[in-house]
């Protein structure tokens, strides 16, 4: 689940989303569709793109991907299997959005590890398990067999779960499924890349996409947005004010996640990961150092979700721009607090840190039947948690979604 606890309560021009299944077609079809719309295409090239094509040249369709998260990464991929030619671009440092990983340096120079979003994912879809196993079986993931609950905080009471189902964790990172996604063969990826324009090349019938200094970042047959930011902040300025607007409408419920070390085990919680009920402040605590495939180190480490409630009050005195460390540091205290109400005598931690996700739980999402938007007569798709719900689960399959229908249209 994104960040469990809202985890459970919180965690086309012609216009279309297309909710059709799509129709099965032989390899010989589709390389003969291919072969038409190559014969099609008027010649030309980039300098910043391979994509060439000439009645001669049988070079793939280019797409460009906008978010190396979940949804973007495992739609990257699939198109890429698929034949086509897949440019991923992000903003950050790395694949994952909210599964990435932290890593942080402490004083004595080792190297703590948080999975500081999303803390695990369960299935539920045969289609989405197909690809877990395959991820299982590779070693990228594994099942996190852990003791996990809840904490009453009225009554100081620990609850087992009794419930057998599966949660599964990336390994060593929950960002190591993205990273083996965006590696795929037929995969390229940028980072530190924010896509701030995308136009439409009349004569050429591609997308232009923009960097945020001017650059060219190359001319590409299709686009897949799969960031709700990229998305609210790009679509207007495509020429699609009516996905824009229901993009922006999408609300989101946000988070502080709180990263803490401890220099021995709180051996006097009972439970792995737990949602806390009645706390203000706290809604989901997890010992992340016992997450199978982690490196070993003689600290402790868990990591603290606050509630969105909590969450939207600080964002509403602070705002939404990159917050202080300062404001950071008080968020991180009072996360600290909270959590050590829950134990008594709990120690202090040697390493903390806070970290903001604005927008972790997607709240009106805007697909949820169709699990993705197809812009059809422009080859842009939508796809992401913010199309469905805010789930792991729920944006791969959007992620899957649009790979097939963007596809289909080649």
């Amino acid at each position: 689940m994104l960040l469990r606890r809202l985890h459970s309560a919180h965690l086309l021009h012609r216009l279309c989303i297309s909710s059709l299944p799509i129709p099965f077609q032989s390899s010989a079809a589709l390389s003969c569709r291919r072969r038409s719309l190559y014969a099609c295409r008027a010649s030309f090239s980039s300098s910043h793109s391979s994509m060439e094509f000439s009645g001669q040249d049988s070079s793939p369709p280019q797409v460009a991907v906008i978010g190396a998260g979940v949804a973007g990464s495992v739609c990257a991929s699939l198109l890429a299997a698929k034949g086509l030619g897949v440019k991923v671009f992000d903003s950050g440092r790395g694949p994952g959005g909210r599964m990435s990983q932290r890593r942080e340096k402490v004083e004595d120079g080792s190297e703590l590890m948080f999975d500081h979003g999303a803390q695990y994912f369960t299935v539920k879809t045969a289609e989405v398990q197909q690809l877990v196993d395959k991820w299982q079986a590779s070693g990228i993931v594994a099942d996190w067999e852990g003791r996990f609950g809840t904490l009453n905080v009225a009554t100081g009471e620990f609850v087992e779960d009794t419930d057998v189902k599966k949660r599964y964790v990336g390994v060593p990172g929950m960002n190591a499924i993205c990273k083996a996604l965006t590696t795929s063969p037929g995969v390229q990826a940028k980072y530190g890349a924010q896509v701030v324009g995308l136009d439409w090349v009349e004569g050429l019938d591609t997308w232009s996409l923009k960097f945020k200094d001017g650059e060219n970042l190359g001319n590409f047959t299709a686009v897949v947005v799969a960031d709700k930011g990229a998305a609210k902040l790009l679509l207007e300025g495509a020429g699609f004010p009516e996905w824009h607007k229901k993009v922006a409408a999408v609300k989101a419920a946000p988070c502080f996640a709180v990263m803490m070390a401890f220099s021995s085990p709180l051996t006097l919680i009972p439970l792995d990961g737990f949602v806390v009920e009645g706390s203000k402040i706290v809604s989901w605590a997890a010992r992340d150092s016992c997450k199978p495939g982690r490196a070993k180190t003689s600290s402790e480490c868990w990591v603290v979700h606050s509630t969105a409630e909590y969450a939207a009050g600080i964002i509403a005195q602070a705002g939404m721009g990159k917050p202080s460390n300062e404001l950071l540091a008080a968020v991180a205290s009072d996360l600290l607090t909270g959590f050590q109400s829950l134990l008594p005598d709990m120690p202090t931690p040697i390493y903390m840190k806070a970290h903001r996700w604005g927008g972790a739980f997607p709240t009106t999402p805007i697909a949820p039947e169709e699990k993705c938007v197809l812009i059809e007569d422009r080859r842009i798709a939508l796809c992401g948690d913010f199309c469905v719900a805010p789930k792991v689960e729920s944006a791969l399959l959007s992620g899957m979604q649009a790979s097939e229908l963007l596809a289909s249209l080649f």
